[in-house]
């Protein structure tokens, strides 16, 4: 076994959205960053496929929507049906904003398109190392001090990276988060979901998301890139080993109830519990998000719930927000208190807005657990948002347009090319 080491001005642990993003918007910036990537390939399954509007639009800015050869899919409608009946539509195409339609974009190719732009296009500058897996955080002063860099385990020996700023962009189960003793509280919900995939079916258009409620039961169905279509339904917290133990079929009765659409596929499709996973529903809250010469981003600082897809949206967000004020710690000197400064000015910039997408998650997850009387108060309250096109603004428009400033359609509408 070898030992290697590199040198760059910033080093990001974990290829996501976060970390890809934030490298290729350094690299852009004449900054050297390397990024160290666990997996060997982007080829894996994800269930975080949807992106909000906001970073639809930060991602054309890129130049990475022309990369992916339409690998993704324009989402133009939102419906609720609650005990049956419709309580809630929302159009898409009357948002007034340049990139009004959230999309469907499979990670692996989000991902590829990202990590080409990065080394096609600033070579000198953009490093990743796949198959690479943080150690240890390097520290000055007998582990003490500042963050100087990060070891990392690979098929070929140990990796040394000495940069002056590590970013953890490793997820929300962060390892770095851990390693570096920054302080978080994990927050459980009282629910986790259970995800499976199956065959789009053909009397469903496929540019809808569809949200089903039977009392406190409820379902997420999100057209998926080509012809599939995710699902989602909540399980009480821990309750997977009870789901479990009463077999399979009580799997099918739940699509039974909330979308006897599924039925046939669901039997024909998931044959064995390995069909399917379950998703640890927590939120993470981590009063600071930096020390000297180390930051968290994306759902390392802050973990959200899948509801409305605002996990890869903030990553995204966070990486071209933090991404210039780095370039300025580094024209000043680049030194350990100018870096530290830009991270706090990152966290400053970007903790409201992230607190106005989890109080609206959090709202949300109350809604769905509601059931008898409190269900009666939900119908309705959809049902008054459903009446106005303003109210409709305000509550999407909340976690949908951020940045982007109401104007013309930059884009038109995807027209599906089997389904209308």
């Amino acid at each position: 076994m070898t030992t290697t080491e590199l040198t760059a001005e910033v080093c990001v642990v974990g290829g996501g959205p976060a970390g890809l993003t934030l490298a290729v918007e350094l690299a852009k910036r004449s900054v050297s960053v390397v990024v160290l990537e666990q997996s060997g390939h982007f080829d894996r399954s994800f269930r975080g496929e949807s992106v909000s509007p906001d970073s639809v639009w930060l991602l054309d800015r890129l130049g990475v929507l022309g990369r992916l050869n339409g690998a993704y899919q324009q989402m133009h409608r939102m419906e609720i049906v609650d005990s049956g009946s419709p309580v809630l539509r929302a159009d898409f195409r009357r948002f007034r904003y340049p990139h009004p339609y959230p999309v469907e974009m499979p990670q692996p190719a989000l991902l590829s398109a990202l990590a080409s732009l990065g080394q096609e296009e600033h070579p000198e500058h953009f490093v990743l190392v796949r198959r690479a897996t943080a150690t240890r955080l390097l520290r000055e002063a007998d582990g003490g001090g500042p963050v100087t860099g990060v070891t990392a385990r690979t098929p070929e020996g140990e990796i040394t990276v000495r940069a002056a700023l590590t970013v953890a962009a490793d997820g929300r189960f962060s390892k770095v988060r851990e390693m570096s003793g920054l302080p978080y509280t994990k927050l459980p919900l009282d629910r986790d979901v259970v995800w499976l995939k199956l065959p789009f079916p053909p009397e469903w258009d496929d540019r809808t998301y569809r949200i089903r409620i039977r009392g406190d039961q409820h379902g997420l169905f999100i057209p998926t890139h080509p012809n599939s279509v995710r699902v989602g339904f909540n399980i009480p917290k821990g309750g997977l080993k009870e789901l479990r133990a009463r077999g399979l079929p009580a799997l099918y009765e739940r699509l039974d109830l909330l979308a006897p659409e599924l039925s046939g596929s669901v039997r024909s499709e998931i044959r064995s519990w390995s069909d399917t996973s379950m998703l640890d529903i927590f939120t993470a809250l981590v009063p600071r998000w930096s020390m000297p010469g180390l930051v968290l981003i994306g759902d390392a600082a802050h973990t959200l719930t899948p509801i409305l897809g605002q996990g890869v949206n903030h990553a995204i967000i966070d990486a071209v927000t933090l991404a210039p004020l780095v370039r300025e710690a580094i024209d000043a000197g680049g030194g350990e208190t100018a870096l530290l400064r830009a991270c706090e000015d990152f966290q400053r910039s970007r903790e409201d807005a992230v607190g106005r997408s989890r109080g609206l998650q959090l709202r949300q997850e109350r809604l769905f657990a509601l059931h008898g009387a409190g269900g009666v108060l939900r119908r309705s309250l959809y049902r008054v948002v459903d009446q106005s096109q303003k109210l409709k603004e305000k509550v999407l428009g909340g976690a949908y347009f951020q940045l982007q400033k109401p104007g013309p359609h930059a884009v038109e509408a995807q027209l599906p090319a089997t389904r209308r």
